[in-house]
């Protein structure tokens, strides 16, 4: 390693030589030479900058949070301007005509309820069935209609699914990181497997899908059945908040008049409320299950 001395600015700077030769002893001393030598210009060009400011960056992050805003509230106010009416006058009100005019309270109930209690089983989604009890039978009746119906909607395939056991197991065993969150519905006692339940079926996890895994994860039918009875709790309620939403808009369309002040204050209020209930149960559940996993894990290696 030598140093060269920089003549304009008084300066030593390192240089290091660096040979590139063959490994014979008789050819030593004849071999190719590098010179390495720090460039200090180099050195500071890679360096970022750090004198670029931040609050640009906070800025445009703002602007583009209001711009998203401002889209979609114009979204929205082109649906409720133009394409909901449009819907509720060709899709929605016709249909609900055609309920009202063909089935009658207690035939509509046993449909709603034969719908609900039948529909996971063959891996459809019952939630238009939930709107149809919100609509006609509202919060008391909807949700006692719901919540028994779903009793027997979560129980057939849970019995159905011992035939098919090993094939369930060894479809978890192919997923082993969403397979670890339902296998933890099945550990512990009996308040354990209630709380794990409960919190599978607010997660986003398809509660469809969950119905037949059950059995593979060892949980008992109690807890599974009351835990799955617990979380669907909320969803009834925001299902039938929407089947009553849905006919209000309906019935305004069809007289021909808008809503009132304190409609569209409850309506608005309602909605916004609904919204935000299902996100914060999403997101506790999230939360909790990852948690439930961690105390977990323990148990399941």
């Amino acid at each position: 390693m030598t140093y060269e001395e920089n003549v304009d600015r008084g300066e030593v700077e390192p240089e290091l030589i660096v040979r590139i030769g063959g490994g014979d002893d008789d050819e030593k001393g004849r071999g190719d030479y590098v010179k390495l030598r720090e460039c200090p210009g180099e050195a500071e060009e890679s360096e970022p900058s750090s004198s670029s400011p931040k609050g640009l960056w906070c800025l445009w992050y703002w602007v583009r949070l209001v711009l998203l805003f401002m889209c979609l509230g114009l979204l929205a106010g082109v649906f409720i301007k133009w394409v909901g009416p449009f819907l509720m006058d060709t899709e929605v009100i016709p249909m609900i005509n055609w309920e009202t005019k063909t089935f009658s309270p207690p035939v509509l109930a046993i449909l709603v309820f034969a719908s609900v209690a039948l529909f996971p089983t063959i891996l459809l989604p019952s939630s238009p069935s939930m709107w149809v009890a919100g609509m006609t039978f509202g919060y008391g009746y909807g949700f006692l209609l719901i919540i028994s119906a779903a009793a027997i909607g979560i129980s057939l395939p849970y019995f159905i699914s011992y035939l098919f056991y090993h094939k369930i197991q060894g479809w978890l065993e192919k997923y082993p990181k969403r397979a670890s969150i339902l296998r933890s519905a099945g550990e512990g006692n009996w308040f354990h497997q209630f709380r794990a339940v409960a919190l599978i079926r607010i997660s986003p996890f398809p509660y469809i899908i969950y119905n037949y895994c059950a059995v593979a994860t060892n949980v008992k039918y109690g807890p599974y059945l009351l835990g799955s009875l617990a979380g669907m709790v909320p969803e009834a309620f925001v299902a039938i908040y929407t089947g009553i939403l849905i006919r209000t808009l309906a019935d305004a369309s069809h007289e021909h008049h808008g809503l009132s002040a304190p409609q569209i204050i409850f309506t608005v209020v309602g909605f916004a409320l609904a919204v935000a209930t299902t996100i914060f149960f999403t997101v506790y559940a999230k939360k909790q299950l990852k948690e439930l996993q961690k105390e977990d894990e323990p148990l399941l290696q």
